[in-house]
């Protein structure tokens, strides 16, 4: 059962357990305050108890505060959702030529916690862009609503630690990686339609001559006679390729540009221009946790945001001896 399931189970057996009995007298009796944040049920409306002054949520006494902390071994921070704008290639101050992917870091903010006492496992939710409310399905509208932050086009759940968790509206930017760090970039890859064996796996084909025609391309045999009788599943055979998830692990953070929150990676990340991708720590060239920023990123107003690029060493690759 998911963990959303089970919070929809536990929730209705508290209602069962919690509800005032009803009695024949018509005398008006005030509820607890435990029982009357039960009775509010599922609404999004302030809870109000009966002499009109709020009263807050027992369910999660937790208070999350927006202050930088100290990253431990075990800590895992949340990951940003960017847009792809596109290749292009820069030269560093070498001279090299470093092939870089534009990812576009476009109004991140939190618009959602979720702790271990309400649903059994820590996570921000992260939003990304803006969408009119037209445009939004009424429960997206009544969630972003009940969190009282904007109306976002992309949500997305990053799973971190308990020392990492920010507080709802919290406002997250390209600074919030270092350049020279490695990162796990994940995307949808482009659709290339039904493509055959040759494209799709990379098979080499049928001869070109020797009494090959009308073949060239086919992939061949796909089994047997009659023992076994039938293609094995998982065979590679023509079919659709493309428009799947997929993760670019340990890719490389060349540059960041605070003022228009850009950031250059190098090499290639899955989808097309336009499209989401989800930028999170490296897992297996994790980065130094000193120079990492914890839980994200916490600028001063009249910070300079000039564009940051990674140290690239003070020797000279090119006149390196052998």
């Amino acid at each position: 059962m998911s963990p959303l399931s089970r919070g929809l189970v536990n929730r209705l057996r508290q209602l069962l357990n919690t509800a005032p009995k009803t009695t024949t007298t018509t005398t008006k009796t005030s509820l607890p305050p435990q029982q009357s944040f039960f009775v509010r049920r599922f609404t999004t409306e302030s809870l109000i108890d009966d002499d009109g002054s709020e009263i807050e949520n027992r369910e999660s006494g937790r208070i999350i505060d927006a202050k930088p902390g100290v990253m431990g071994s075990n800590s895992k921070r949340t990951g940003i959702i960017a847009l792809k704008c596109g290749m292009s290639a820069t030269w560093d101050k070498w001279g090299k030529r470093i092939p870089t992917t534009v990812l576009w870091v476009d109004d991140n903010i939190v618009t959602q916690v979720k702790t271990f006492e309400k649903e059994g496992f820590f996570a921000l939710q992260i939003g990304c862009g803006q969408k009119k409310e037209k445009h939004l399905r009424k429960p997206e509208v009544g969630h972003f609503r009940a969190q009282n932050v904007p109306m976002k086009r992309k949500l997305r759940e990053f799973p971190v630690t308990e020392d990492a968790l920010l507080p709802v509206g919290m406002s997250i930017g390209v600074r919030h990686f270092v350049p020279g760090q490695y990162v796990d970039v994940t995307g949808i890859t482009t659709g290339k339609g039904f493509q055959g064996g040759m494209k799709r796996h990379g098979f080499k084909g049928m001869p070109a001559s020797h009494g090959a025609s009308l073949s060239h391309r086919s992939i061949g045999s796909t089994g047997q006679r009659d023992a076994p009788g039938k293609v094995f599943k998982g065979k590679k055979m023509p079919g659709r390729m493309g428009g799947v998830q997929r993760t670019v692990k340990n890719v490389w953070v060349y540059k960041i540009d605070p003022a228009r929150n850009l950031m250059w990676v190098r090499g290639q990340v899955p989808g097309t221009e336009g499209n989401f991708v989800f930028i999170k720590d490296a897992v297996y060239k994790k980065p130094d946790s000193s120079i990492l920023p914890f839980p994200t990123y916490f600028g001063a107003d009249d910070e300079e945001m000039e564009p940051i690029i990674a140290d690239l060493g003070e020797q000279d690759p090119f006149m390196m001896a052998d």
